[in-house]
C-alpha cells in the first residue's frame, strides 16, 4: 500500500482516513443508544415498511443520511426488527442470526429487504462486515510488511498462530526469539497496528492487549503504521515504546554472550 501524503498537511492519506474513521465510530458509539431505543427502532421500521409498500427504492440509504446514522447500523436495526416481527414473535432475534444475514443478505427471505441491507453494507465506509473485511485485509498487509522486514534483517521470531498453539490466549503479532534494543529500550515483542494511534484507541489497547503482552513477555514495541499522538508515548520507561515505522537503527543481542 502506498503511503501517500497530503501536500498541505504533511499527513499521509492513510493517517487522515484512519483518523476520520475513528472519529466517525466514536460518534456512532455515543449516539447509537438513541437509535436502538424501542421507540426509535419501531418508528424506523414502520417508516421503512410504509416506503417499501409504496414501491420506493434506496430507502435505508436515504434514511441513514437523514438520520446521520451509519447505513450498516441502520440496516442492522431494521433487520433485527423485521426478524423480531416476522419470525420471533416479538422477541429479539439471536445476534448470530442477525450477523449472518448482514454478512450474507441472500439469507434474508424478503428479497426487497435483502437488497436494501446489501446496499447498506456496500455503501458504509466505516461500519459493517465489508468494512471489517477491508480492515482485516489492511491489518494482514502490514503484518506481512513487518514479517518481511524481520526476515530481511535476519531476526528470529514466532508469530501469534505459533504462540497460540503453545497455549497463549492474548498474543502480540511477533515474539522475538532474541530481543533487540531500540534507542536503549529492550524489545521482546512487536505489535503491528495498521491505524492511527489516538488516545481512545491506544488506552483501550493498553488495557486489553499491551499490558498483557508486557506481563507475559516483558518490554515490547507497538508500531502504529499511520502515526500516533506523540503525547501517548509515555510508557517507554515501563517497557512499551511506540513507533510509526520499524526503526532503522537497532541493536541485535548476541545470545552467545553471557
Amino acid at each position: 500500500m502506498n503511503n501517500l501524503t497530503c501536500s498541505q498537511t504533511g499527513v499521509s492519506l492513510n493517517a487522515l482516513g484512519s483518523i476520520f474513521s475513528q472519529d466517525y465510530q466514536k460518534k456512532m458509539r455515543k449516539t447509537h443508544y438513541l437509535h436502538y431505543s424501542p421507540e426509535a427502532s419501531t418508528g424506523y421500521y414502520k417508516r421503512f415498511a410504509e416506503a417499501l409498500a409504496r414501491g420506493e427504492r434506496n430507502i435505508l440509504i436515504g434514511m441513514s443520511h437523514e438520520l446521520d446514522l451509519s447505513p450498516a447500523l441502520l440496516g442492522r436495526i431494521i433487520l433485527e426488527r423485521h426478524l423480531s416481527v416476522t419470525k420471533y414473535e416479538g422477541e429479539t432475534p439471536p445476534k448470530t442470526i442477525v450477523t449472518s444475514c448482514m454478512k450474507e443478505p441472500s439469507l434474508i427471505e424478503d428479497p426487497r429487504l435483502a437488497i436494501e441491507i446489501h446496499q447498506c453494507v456496500l455503501c458504509d465506509d466505516h461500519y459493517g462486515p465489508l468494512c471489517d473485511s477491508i480492515k482485516h485485509s489492511i491489518g494482514h498487509e502490514y503484518e506481512f510488511k513487518l514479517n518481511h522486514i524481520l526476515d530481511r534483517l535476519g531476526l528470529a521470531y514466532i508469530g501469534e498462530d505459533q504462540m497460540r498453539t503453545k497455549g497463549y490466549d492474548k498474543t502480540p503479532d511477533v515474539k522475538l526469539e532474541v530481543p533487540i534494543a531500540v534507542d536503549g529500550h529492550i524489545v521482546n515483542w512487536i505489535e503491528s497496528k495498521a491505524s492511527f494511534g489516538d488516545e481512545h484507541s491506544h488506552q483501550g489497547y493498553l488495557k486489553e492487549q499491551f499490558w498483557s503482552y508486557w506481563n507475559r513477555f516483558g518490554p515490547g514495541m507497538v508500531i502504529y503504521w499511520f502515526g500516533f499522538i506523540d503525547e501517548l508515548d509515555v510508557n517507554q520507561d515501563k517497557g512499551i515504546i511506540l513507533r510509526d515505522h520499524f526503526p532503522e537503527h537497532i541493536v541485535k543481542m548476541d545470545p552467545s554472550v553471557k
